[in-house]
């Protein structure tokens, strides 16, 4: 017989207790059994508690955490267990890790992730999911896309941010969009006068709370007190968000915004530019084994080339990532070459442990060089002007000029800015597959008459 034990959770501590003295390996079977299935986790810490779902699946030593962004199933654990009564998680390509026990059916322990020069720790609980009848829908609606003029210029020397909702009844999905990216779906419901929204997949913990005001705008308080005391002091240059912990905002309709005469949001193909137009795109950095790649590399010559300036610190080019392997999988036989110039921090660059399960967890196939730390961006990418979005992605034609930089990633939470990005990557994609190649003629050129013009 080999059925999945199926137990109460409220049981599953009681039973472990009894089992484990006498039969160990049984007594993990029961508790991971208990585990499975969705779970109300949050995050607690500095400012508000962060609310997300969390579903776990498999068995004791191959337990599975997926994360979701909004209503989706976003990511996955990289490997997990449940031994002597604690759950391990571990996403290695966040280098997130939850630790819990399980007490009275309930799940309490600490969440760790790490970035470029800091580390974030959360308090951790979850109990199992209940559902709970739907609430009347009595909310004034706020989908659509909205823009956030700022008070100041952001580091990246934006004057608006975008704010994208989309909502079904009292129920908001939402992100806000910058030049590097977006948040991630943040989601909730309406109550006592306003949506609360949340946002963990793996990474990226945040709370949004948004208010409908009287004469039409929106207020938008976004909680970000936990990175912002992580980073407090660590001036590192890099790290993507705010250092401010609560950001408050307003949020205009986009014609209402043009109308009053308010900042607009900056323009992803107008952001970062290109030193000189007439030359030649040029990279010469080692693989994962030492070995130096360049452009002239023959899986580049004559080809469309993508060049992704990333890291794998950076949530967005993890959106980006999962993206271009589809991009790779429908254009690499068509003549598309995909290179990622990745940002490591230096104390990542003696094991790259979390980029070599980057690359397994999405399943990337094109090339990874490694170019240095994110403070070396601009030392090993001199060709482009005003470069400082994680990610940028830079078209290079066949002749092996930049023909666009795109400067961030607009993620599917970015609803019809995702959209508008799938478009003109695949049809900037096509339109320069179909240039023809550069073929240089070794005939010698004839000598041409002098001609005299006439007066």
């Amino acid at each position: 017989m080999n059925k999945a034990l199926r137990i109460s959770p409220l049981g599953a501590s009681t039973l472990l207790a009894l089992l484990l003295p006498a039969n160990p390996a049984l007594a993990q079977q029961v508790g991971a059994a208990a585990l499975q299935g969705r779970w109300d986790a949050e995050l607690t810490g500095e400012g508000p508690a962060i609310p997300f779902r969390l579903d776990l699946s498999g068995s004791a030593n191959t337990l599975k955490a997926t994360f979701y962004d909004g209503a989706k199933p976003y990511d996955s654990s990289t490997s997990g267990s449940f031994q002597n009564g604690t759950l391990v998680l571990e996403a290695e390509h966040y280098l997130t890790a939850i630790n819990a026990t399980l007490k009275n059916g309930e799940l309490e322990g600490q969440t760790t992730l790490q970035g470029p020069g800091y580390a974030l720790k959360y308090g951790f609980h979850a109990v199992r999911h209940v559902e709970a009848p739907a609430a009347a829908a009595a909310a004034p609606s706020i989908a659509g896309s909205w823009v956030i003029p700022l008070s100041s210029p952001s580091s990246k020397g934006e004057k608006a941010f975008r704010f994208v909702a989309k909502q079904q009844g009292n129920e908001v999905e939402a992100s806000i969009l910058r030049i590097d990216g977006d948040t991630g779906t943040f989601n909730g419901t309406f109550k006592d006068g306003k949506w609360l929204l949340s946002h963990f997949d793996g990474h990226r913990p945040g709370v949004i709370e948004v208010s409908a005001n009287p004469d039409g705008t929106l207020a938008v308080v976004a909680h970000n007190e936990g990175l912002a005391k992580a980073l407090r002091g660590n001036d590192n240059g890099y790290s993507e968000g705010s250092y401010e912990g609560v950001s408050q905002y307003t949020a205009y309709h986009p014609d209402v915004a043009l109308a009053k005469g308010l900042p607009q949001p900056e323009d992803f193909l107008g952001h970062t530019k290109v030193t000189d137009p007439n030359a030649k795109f040029t990279f010469n950095f080692p693989d994962n084994s030492g070995k130096l790649v360049s452009q002239d590399d023959p899986r580049f010559k004559g080809k469309v080339v993508l060049a992704v300036v990333t890291g794998t610190w950076c949530p967005n080019c993890h959106d980006e990532a999962q993206y271009l392997v589809e991009l790779d999988k429908k254009y690499r036989d068509k003549g598309l070459a995909i290179v990622a110039l990745n940002f490591e921090e230096p104390e990542q660059q003696d094991s790259f442990k979390r980029q070599k399960a980057f690359v397994k967890q999405y399943g990337v196939k094109y090339t990874y060089l490694e170019a240095g730390s994110p403070a070396q961006m601009w030392e090993k990418v001199p060709q482009l002007n005003h470069l400082d979005t994680w990610p940028a992605t830079v078209f290079i034609g066949r002749d092996g000029k930049v023909k666009a930089v795109h400067s961030g990633f607009a993620s599917p939470a970015s609803g019809e800015f995702h959209t508008q990005l799938d478009k003109d990557f695949t049809s900037r994609i096509e339109q320069l597959l179909a240039e023809k190649p550069v073929v240089a003629d070794a005939t010698p050129a004839k000598a041409q008459p002098v001609r005299t013009a006439l007066k």
